[in-house]
């Protein structure tokens, strides 16, 4: 007979070494079931052991992100301040703008009222002008020119549609021959002023057939004046000239 056999012939006819058999049987159950849960519960301790240094690092990193937030409130509460400083200053800037413009309107109207008044002043001086000229500029013409010319005076040529005043006009005579003089009186006389005169007075020579003298009466000559009529024939007169 087999050992195999032997023993379960044994096992059915001995009660208590079933009994003994069945313990055995449970106890290396239960010894295999205890080793399980140990090595699960060894690794449960390892997970959480993991957990917690991850939770430290967390804890870590949130204590890190609140020194942080406490540094952007305090930015804060600084860019606030000078958010307050700014507006004040802005505040004030505007304050002076504001006083600036009253100050520009007040000087515009300031000059546009000197304007006018040197614009009137102008005028005055000269009629003034024209009148001094209408007694020197005759004599003037006589001694150096030989021109006899009995009165200068203000006088407007309408051309081409086109009105052009010249305030010294005059019909002189020169060896017996007829001289239109043209010309003009102004208190200082510049290169500008002369150029100026020159185109207006150029529009009126096709009136005329006569021989044309051209001329402008000051108090002041400047060089540059002087240049530009030398260029064109016009004749300065100042008002100190004999």
């Amino acid at each position: 007979m087999s050992v195999r056999s032997e023993i379960l012939r044994l096992l059915r006819e001995d009660e208590e070494l079933r009994y003994a058999v069945a313990g055995l049987l449970g106890l290396e159950d239960l010894k295999s079931t205890v080793k399980a849960v140990g090595e699960a519960v060894a690794k449960l301790a390892e997970v959480q052991k993991r957990g917690e240094e991850r939770l430290a690092g967390l804890e870590e990193k949130a204590v890190r992100l609140e020194e942080r937030m406490v540094g952007l409130e305090e930015k804060m509460v600084k860019l606030e301040e000078r958010m307050v400083g700014l507006e004040d200053r802005v505040g004030g800037l505007e304050e002076r703008v504001g006083r600036l413009e009253d100050s520009h309107i007040k000087l515009v109207e300031s000059v546009a009222g000197l304007a006018k008044e040197v614009g009137r002043l102008s005028e005055t001086v000269g009629f003034g002008l024209e009148d001094v000229a209408r007694v020197v500029v005759p004599s003037w013409l006589y001694r150096h020119e030989g021109i006899v010319v009995d009165d200068l005076v203000r006088k407007f040529f309408l051309v081409d549609g086109v009105e052009v005043e010249l305030n010294l006009y005059g019909e002189g005579v020169k060896s017996g021959v007829k001289v239109i003089i043209l010309g003009e009186a102004k208190s200082r006389i510049y290169g500008d002023d002369v150029n100026r005169f020159y185109d207006s007075a150029s529009k009126i020579f096709k009136i005329f057939r006569e021989q044309i003298y051209l001329l402008m009466f000051s108090f002041y000559v400047h060089p540059s004046a002087e240049r530009e009529a030398e260029s064109k024939k016009i004749r300065l007169i100042a008002s100190y000239m004999r």
